[in-house]
């Protein structure tokens, strides 16, 4: 199934998250009025308006968090109900943070009842969407028959893919090649010569004409592609022959000329913004919250060593770009000078990193053990440098020493936690960090970055796996 059917359905499935919202709200706004509770339930106008708008945008931008307009016709049914769980219980967050912060002092019970309802009612929509579009796409009426150019073994595997979108609308009804034969899959397909094209569009249906060939024979279909542009047939092209394994493609536009973009990170700006918004919001709060202990902990190191409280080091941010991170100092003051001489006890291949480091002072060990060090990185996150969760900003003769493949970790925002925290910290060793750091920008999400910041408070609270 191609994902421009399931990107038709994005705004179609936004504006229903808004009916059955609202419908959501109605419903348990009257069945709350008529529980027979001890405590009378009524919202003035202004304040009935200013949460069902809230709320309804509450849902709408959770849905966008956790992707719940994504692949609705390829996703399994519990994987829909389980991301629509999560959309409502973001929702169901964002509306108490607003009552409490609002002083609404609005009825339990009634948020439960429109988070369930909500919930129900999604979850069947969705359901339902999903079947009534199986339902119309298969009909003969809206098929869209598909040849697809080439014999190979990549075309092979784009035919059986077509093969199980018969459900959605898709009908594999030849190929193109060379010479004319047949090809064996689920059935026996024609293969007709590349000359015959200009017939086929003349006597049969094609909707869509899919190219899977190599570079070389793509160059010499110069007039096929021509002749479909003068028809108006659809033309799609397999890029299996170019070497971006981990890339994301996507066609833009600069001034009218298109551009065919590969991308090694995440570059969905939505999503990505969203992200940015979570950081300073998190990270705001956790430095309104832990001031004192910050000033506390400055005086202790200042008072138990000599030298600054802040360590500043220059580290490779975002692509490369450089900015100073700020830690609080755990080692001697000449700690960067003594590196040299203990640079034969270092058990990293790339990285510094040495065990029982001697240049640690007792406090300093202390707050390693608890990750205290990392806070003050929180002011790097404020100022776009770092991000809460990605990889771990590296210091420049760190960089000068990666493997290529070691590069692309690079191309993600550097952040206070990641994987790699969660799968042992410092007992890893270099190259298990790397593999762990690309695994997270090949999985990235939103949902994964909140699931890592969850997963990570109780290993720093413990002190697992930090020397």
């Amino acid at each position: 199934m191609f994902t421009r059917q399931q990107a038709k359905l994005k705004p179609f499935l936004l504006v229903a998250d808004l009916l059955l919202v609202w419908a959501a709200f109605g419903l348990a706004y009257l069945i709350r009025q008529n529980l027979p509770l001890e405590r009378a339930f009524f919202l003035t106008a202004p304040v009935r308006a200013l949460l069902l708008l809230t709320g309804m945008a509450a849902w709408v931008l959770a849905g966008m968090w956790v992707r719940a307009y994504d692949e609705i016709l390829a996703t399994r049914p519990l994987r829909i109900l389980a991301r629509t769980f999560q959309q409502c219980a973001i929702a169901v967050t964002a509306l108490v943070f607003v009552e409490y912060t609002q002083r609404l002092d609005l009825s339990r019970p009634f948020l439960g009842l429109w988070a369930v309802l909500a919930f129900l009612l999604l979850g069947a929509g969705r359901l339902l969407t999903r079947s009534v579009y199986r339902r119309w796409a298969g009909a003969t009426a809206d098929r869209r028959f598909v040849y697809i150019a080439g014999t190979a073994d990549t075309a092979l595997r784009l035919a059986r893919m077509v093969e199980q979108s018969g459900r959605y609308g898709l009908e594999l009804a030849g190929f193109l090649a060379k010479e004319p034969g047949q090809v064996e899959l689920s059935r026996t397909y024609p293969v007709h010569a590349f000359s015959e094209l200009p017939r086929l569009l003349e006597t049969r249906v094609v909707d869509d004409l899919l190219f899977a060939v190599d570079s070389q024979q793509l160059s010499e279909l110069e007039e096929l592609l021509l002749l479909c542009e003068e028809e108006g047939v659809r033309t799609r092209f397999h890029l299996g022959f170019l070497p971006h394994l981990h890339s994301r493609v996507g066609l833009e536009w600069l001034e009218g000329e298109p551009l065919l973009t590969f991308s090694g990170a995440p570059h969905d700006d939505f999503r990505l913004l969203m992200k940015r918004v979570m950081d300073i919001a998190l990270a705001g709060a956790a430095l309104l919250l832990l001031w004192p202990a910050l000033i506390v902990i400055a005086v202790l190191i200042r008072a138990t060593s000599p030298g600054p409280a802040i360590f500043r080091q220059v580290r490779c941010g975002l692509n490369g770009r450089r900015f100073v991170l700020y830690k609080f100092r755990t080692m001697v003051a000449d700690a960067e000078a003594r590196k040299a001489e203990l640079a034969h006890l270092n058990v990293k291949k790339t990285a510094f990193k040495i065990p029982n480091d001697p240049r640690v002072t007792p406090l300093g060990r202390w707050l390693r053990k608890l990750s205290l060090d990392e806070l003050p990185q929180l002011w790097n996150v404020l100022k776009g440098e770092m991000s809460l969760v990605g990889p771990r900003p590296p210091v420049p003769e760190e960089v000068e020493r990666y493997e290529r493949w070691q590069r692309r970790r690079l191309r993600m925002r550097p952040g206070l936690t990641c994987l790699w925290t969660l799968a042992g910290r410092d007992s890893l060793d270099f190259d298990e960090w790397m593999r762990l750091d690309l695994e997270y920008i090949d999985r990235w999400s939103l949902m994964l970055d909140v699931e890592i910041i969850l997963r990570t408070i109780p290993r720093v609270l413990f002190g697992r796996g930090a020397n």
